[in-house]
């Protein structure tokens, strides 16, 4: 029986649909909740490693705030494909079918939308994490690291947004949540990988420069 439900389109075919138990602002009160206890853990476990700058702190907050989001929160939706069936359902299947207002087509099960984020969830989401250490025990690779995986953010959310507009971009549920939800929030995966690709990038060839600088001045 397909069930009625608030999304875009209005045809949007979803049998045995359970409406959203939980409030906008508890789901959101929740994430913002969880995701400052995370940050701030971070943040103060940073501080144990030696010779850490307040710029690496953030990122390591940064790394393993996206990391545990695309593990869990993304990693849920990918391998839960009917989670806005669940009778009694969880805090993630409430949030994905909040998200849902502003991008249908994750309750419509869109395949480009579970390529990306199942991508996103299997190997950036533990890359992060690993980014995030190779920082804090100053890895020599925690910079091509950093790029590597800031691209990979950087493309999917390319992929995300084109696929959209190829599709006709009518997946919101209102002007409100489409410019929240699927702009705004999506946005910081544009404009923070860009930041870390740039800064990386400079540090790399500062680094290179100076190893020149030192076989020029041996020979």
């Amino acid at each position: 029986m397909a069930g009625v439900h608030p999304f875009i389109p209005k045809d949007l075919i979803l049998p045995d649909y359970v409406p959203i138990v939980l409030s906008q602002s508890t789901i959101l009160g929740v994430y913002t909740s969880a995701s400052l206890l995370v940050v701030s853990f971070v943040w103060i476990l940073a501080g144990r490693f030696p010779k850490i700058s307040k710029v690496d702190k953030i990122l390591m907050c940064w790394w393993v705030f996206t990391g545990l989001t695309h593990m869990i929160l993304e990693g849920y939706f990918v391998f839960t494909p009917e989670f806005f069936k669940q009778k009694s359902p969880t805090y993630l299947a409430e949030v994905w079918k909040e998200y849902s207002k502003g991008d249908s087509r994750y309750v419509g099960r869109d395949s480009a939308v579970i390529a990306v984020e199942g991508i996103t969830a299997v190997l950036e989401g533990p890359a992060s994490i690993l980014a995030a250490y190779a920082i804090a025990t100053r890895k020599p690779y925690s910079h091509l690291l950093q790029i590597a995986i800031a691209l990979g953010q950087l493309y999917g959310t390319a992929v995300y947004f084109i696929t959209s507009y190829l599709e006709g971009d009518n997946f919101a549920a209102s002007t409100y949540y489409y410019y929240f939800y699927y702009v705004v929030m999506n946005s910081f995966w544009i404009w923070i990988p860009s930041l870390i690709v740039i800064r990386s990038w400079k540090k790399i060839c500062a680094a290179v420069h100076i190893q020149e600088q030192k076989r020029s001045k041996t020979r």
